[in-house]
């Protein structure tokens, strides 16, 4: 029975990360839709595609296995466990898709290189709660995004960390995608309300002036 219970649970957390990156793709077939003539209808700048979902979005040199060894091991206690494979088959370019559910309102997502199985984008989605228990889910997941950035900064000290992804959330509140670069690494929020707060790291390319 408890079993069946986990199973059960990973099978709802897998099929809400489903329903993020179908509402993602949907968006990106918006941004590239032919406009209409109807100039009755106000018109709206197209949100961004993920940078990560470009073909020439570069990876971290880093494979899912060490960074859950990595940072479990400077993370006792906020750990990550193992991850989920999920497949899409419209990503374009292909990738490898896992989560790895934290509770029942917290998981950790990633898009793999296929072939290398090299990390083009790690995040940490939470989904809003309401009551008594809200403010304590939220600093959990507060304290798992500064966790994430310190893996990437690691001269950052918890209390540093904490601050500069507050900073971030504020800065990205009701944004679908806020970018904020430092040196390689871009910080993305996408605030969908009540459909989930997500906060990703990810590589980028520095030109031969930025290197």
């Amino acid at each position: 029975m408890r079993k069946e219970i986990v199973s059960m649970r990973i099978i709802l957390l897998l099929a809400a990360l489903l329903l993020i990156t179908f509402m993602l793709i949907t968006t990106i077939n918006h941004a590239h839709a032919d406009p209409t003539n109807d100039s009755s209808q106000p018109k709206e700048e197209a949100p961004p595609i993920a940078p990560y979902l470009l073909f020439n979005a570069p990876t971290f040199d880093l494979t899912l296995v060490k960074f859950r060894e990595s940072y479990n091991r400077a993370n006792p206690t906020l750990p990550i466990n193992e991850f989920h494979a999920i497949t899409v088959k419209e990503d374009s370019p292909p990738l490898t898709r896992a989560a790895s559910k934290i509770n029942e309102n917290l998981y950790a997502s990633t898009a793999l290189e296929k072939g290398t199985g090299k990390i083009k984008t790690l995040q940490i989605t939470y989904l809003p709660i309401k009551g008594s228990e809200e403010k304590t889910a939220k600093l959990l997941a507060i304290n798992y995004m500064a966790a994430l950035m310190r893996q990437f900064e690691p001269t950052l000290s918890v209390a540093q960390s904490l601050a500069n992804v507050q900073k971030l959330l504020t800065e990205g509140k009701g944004s679908p995608f806020y970018a904020h670069t430092i040196g390689a690494i871009r910080y993305v929020v996408a605030d969908n309300g009540e459909k989930g707060l997500t906060f990703a790291v990810e590589p980028i390319k520095l030109s031969l002036s930025e290197a």
